[in-house]
């Protein structure tokens, strides 16, 4: 028996070794304040990237839609090779001679610049409306997708700062683990200690090594997690402080979802882009008129060609029938105006259900948050306590191993809780769209 009891003691050195090494090898991390992080991931976020490309695109589109009702100056330039010159013979007469007039050359070389301004271009001027409608649709898209970026930085952030209390309770969990483990051990080497009680101490001071180990795992994936947020080469950490504003009261948030939340601000723009598109399909049904100016040369003349010259012409189209196109258009624009009018309405109803559901989650968690506080306040005196008893002699050291336990359990529940506090204070920021 006192062979195995030896055997197992050897064993708590390694343990504390390896958690040693295990702490050496964990690389530094940079360590930023969460407005720091968010600032930064809205710079170097690949997704805001992308959505301010997006508005790039449609300034764009713009000016493709601009062009329709711009003036357009265009160059062309013609040879042509013929098998042999076409002439027309005038026979002659009794007071003329035959004559021979060549009509058109072997070889002829024309060109010319076509002018084409659009006078009346109303499908033109619509698309143009439209396009910028498009723009100021991407913008609002744009501002939604930094908020979604801001809120994924801040909950990995705070997601970093719960991991590091959890650490904590369990670095202060091993080093209560260890103390008593050294308590038994000193006691058994003295004559006066049980082996029982040795073990017991070792077997719970892997346990909590365990959970140190599992701890610190989770940590490295949660630096690891906000430091590709925020467009990091490597870990970002967390500063222990995480400063969030102030939320609003429930009447100011529910009252101001419609004007606050970036998303159903997306959908309110959508909405006007849709009614613009399904009120310009007047401009179909309108004639295009166009002035085209074209000054040309060829070399030779002809009798029908001069070598220099010009000329004007004015351009009417007017649309009489189109096989439906305009109808279609029509009934397929006031489709996606009532599609997008409903998106709006289950979205501003979603927001508030949102900001009413979240508000009640963040009083419910700050009130769990001081029930677990008091609860592990209450645990760790009561370690102390069977920890007063045992070595009184009064009790053994399964009363201190299970307070010792329970005090874990208890610490644990409280970071748990103080995570939750923060997610839901930053859920109901986010849902009120007070953040970032």
């Amino acid at each position: 028996m006192r062979e195995a009891v030896a055997g197992l003691v050897l064993l708590v050195p390694g343990v504390v070794m390896a958690a040693g090494s295990a702490d050496a090898l964990t690389p530094p991390s940079e360590k930023v304040t969460l407005t720091a992080a968010v600032q930064r991931a809205l710079q170097r976020n690949p997704s805001v990237a992308v959505a301010a490309q997006e508005v790039e695109r449609a300034e764009a589109l713009i000016t493709q839609a601009r062009a329709g009702w711009l003036p357009l100056l265009t160059g062309n330039g013609l040879y042509t090779r013929l098998d042999h010159d076409r002439v027309l013979t005038t026979p002659a007469t009794a007071t003329t001679m035959e004559r021979v007039t060549r009509v058109a050359a072997e070889n002829q070389v024309s060109g010319n610049l076509q002018l084409t301004v659009p006078l009346v271009a109303a499908p033109a001027w619509t698309a143009t409306g439209r396009a910028k409608s498009a723009k100021r649709t991407a913008e609002a898209s744009a501002t939604d997708v930094r908020r979604q970026v801001a809120q994924s930085t801040a909950r990995a952030y705070i997601t970093v700062v719960a991991q590091h209390r959890l650490v904590v309770a369990s670095e202060t969990a091993r080093e209560t683990a260890k103390a008593h483990y050294d308590y038994a051990h000193t006691r058994l080497q003295g004559g006066i200690g049980r082996a029982i009680d040795e073990v017991r101490a070792q077997q719970d001071l892997a346990t909590v090594e365990t959970q140190y180990q599992a701890n610190m795992a989770r940590l490295a994936v949660a630096r690891e997690a906000l430091g590709v947020l925020v467009g990091a080469d490597g870990p970002i950490d967390a500063i222990d402080e995480v400063d969030l504003p102030a939320p609003p009261s429930m009447a100011d948030a529910v009252a101001g979802a419609r004007t606050n939340r970036t998303d159903v601000r997306l959908l309110d723009m959508r909405v006007a882009s849709a009614k613009r598109a399904a009120g310009d399909i007047w401009a179909y049904y309108t004639p295009y008129l166009a002035a085209v100016g074209t000054p040309f040369a060829q070399y030779p003349s002809s009798l029908t060609q001069p070598e220099l010259g010009w000329q004007a012409q004015l351009v009417l189209t007017l649309p009489i029938y189109d096989g439906g196109l305009r109808s279609g258009i029509s009934r397929e624009r006031d489709a996606v105006l009532a599609e997008t009018r409903s998106n709006l309405e289950a979205g501003l109803r979603q927001a508030q259900a949102e900001i009413r559901a979240n508000f009640e989650a963040m009083i419910r968690a700050d009130l769990a948050l001081a029930s677990a506080r008091d609860a592990a306040r209450l645990a760790r005196r009561a370690m102390e306590l069977a920890n007063i008893a045992y070595k009184a002699g009064a009790t053994t050291n399964l009363e201190v191993i299970d307070a010792a336990r329970s005090a874990r359990d208890a610490d644990t529940a409280a970071a748990q809780a103080e995570d939750l506090s923060r997610q839901s204070r930053l859920d109901l920021l986010v849902a009120s769209g007070r953040f970032p």
